[in-house]
């Protein structure tokens, strides 16, 4: 009966999350500031630089200037793909831009959206060996401070998936879609409800937990009990994968949807050229503090030393007393909520999408591969590694390629050592 009732709240929620729902009538728009810091750290607005907006095919939709406020602001025709570029003609003397390359910004926008741009300006003229030096620099460090953020979402979905593995043996490719669930379900509740952002989260997370610990009780359990074979469920975990996916683009359609609030932020951190606004801060502090708060379980709980001896060895540890089934079905639940969280936040940052936590999956696997299939620590470690790498590589190689360098990474390290870096050694027979 319970499981039922889950089960039936669960699609009824689903239902909700249509890109229809809770749609907003404003029209899209983009807009942003043009400025640079002076020497004393003052901000100062430019003026006059043309911004020229084109759409997918290369058509030309009009053009704006900045103000004297050095802001700009310019409607567009409806959803869809667009370019926005910077007139470096227009630029006064004495301003430049921080990346001279970087003068074409490619976006997309939906229903109601208002899409902020940025040119970071600098002072100083362009072309000179010194500024395209200071400005490769301040490039790098912006890229390393997102690829932080991005490797610590990361961490939060790669954890459980880890987790999974080291208790039941279990490579989950299903794991992106409980990723991709708890944004939804929070879209559902944020948009489709006009729920609150900060009480439609949490209630999304503990759905995801929940359902995640339903997934193990209704289908991987069964198998187990049946001595099931992993090959076997890691395709059965595959088609899994494969039609939640699609049943999410079924209800929540192809566009990158945002939540209501946040999604629009003046800067609250500057440090030097890095600029974080306070959705980046908040996923800094929280991300840290629920990764610290892992470890914690891990190393000091009776449910973490339980975990860990049912991963070194579960024949052992249920002849020492221990409930495995139990301890499985906790961690299902933990892995659920914490990929849960891991959408939300990328979801914040990024938009939300139906496939969003299937993006995420190489990656995910990359991480807890890097860092030593089954644990936890290394999963962390991984993370942290491939987020750095995919978001600096953008400063050499096209953003579509991005993944590609992570996965280099994955294969250097691994030749020289095959077992993670957080990983230990086994001997086979």
């Amino acid at each position: 009966m319970m499981i039922g009732a889950v089960l039936a709240i669960s699609v009824a929620l689903l239902v909700f999350l249509s890109p229809t729902a809770g749609a907003q009538d404003d029209g899209q728009s983009i807009n942003g500031t043009l400025q640079y810091k002076d020497d004393s750290g003052e901000r100062i607005p430019v003026e006059g630089v043309e911004i020229v907006l084109r759409d997918a095919g290369g058509g030309d939709l009009g053009s704006v200037v900045s103000g004297a406020d050095g802001t700009f602001s310019l409607e567009l025709p409806g959803a869809g793909d667009y370019a926005a570029s910077i007139d470096v003609e227009s630029i006064p003397a004495g301003v430049s831009l921080r990346n001279p390359d970087k003068t074409e910004l490619t976006f997309n926008v939906v229903d109601g959206q208002s899409k902020a741009l940025a040119f970071p300006m600098a002072a100083g003229e362009a072309g000179t060996q010194e500024a395209v030096s200071q400005s490769a620099i301040d490039s790098l460090l912006r890229l390393g401070m997102v690829g932080i953020i991005f490797g610590l979402i990361i961490a939060m979905c790669s954890i459980g998936l880890s987790l999974i593995f080291g208790t039941t043996g279990l490579v989950n490719f299903a794991h992106g879609e409980l990723v991709t669930l708890g944004a939804l379900l929070t879209y559902a509740f944020n948009v489709g409800l006009s729920w609150p952002f900060l009480l439609a989260a949490p209630l999304a997370i503990v759905l995801t937990a929940g359902l995640g610990g339903l997934n193990d009780r209704l289908l991987w359990r069964p198998l187990r009990a049946r001595s099931t074979g992993l090959i076997a469920m890691l395709v059965i975990s595959i088609g899994l994968s494969i039609l939640v996916r699609y049943f999410f683009l079924w209800q929540f359609g192809g566009r990158r949807n945002p939540f209501r609030q946040y999604s629009l932020q003046e800067p609250l951190v500057e440090l030097g050229p890095i600029s974080l606004v306070p959705r980046q801060v908040v996923t800094i502090f929280l991300s840290i503090a629920v990764l610290v708060a892992v470890a914690l379980v891990l190393q000091r709980t009776r449910f973490g030393k339980a975990m860990r001896a049912v991963a070194d060895n579960r024949d052992l540890a249920s002849s020492s007393g221990i409930d495995v089934e139990q301890v499985i079905s906790y961690v299902w639940i933990s892995g659920g909520a914490l990929a849960g969280l891991g959408g939300i936040l990328y979801g914040l940052d990024r938009g939300i999408n139906w496939d969003m936590g299937f993006d995420l999956l190489l990656l995910i696997f990359a991480a807890v591969t890097l860092g030593g299939l089954g644990t936890a620590y290394g999963a962390l470690v991984g993370s942290l590694i491939i987020g750095i790498m995919v978001q600096v590589s953008t400063y050499w190689i096209p953003a579509e390629l991005k993944s590609v360098s992570a996965l280099l990474v994955l294969a250097l390290i691994l030749l020289i050592r095959p077992q993670g870096i957080l990983g230990q050694k086994e001997r086979i027979g």
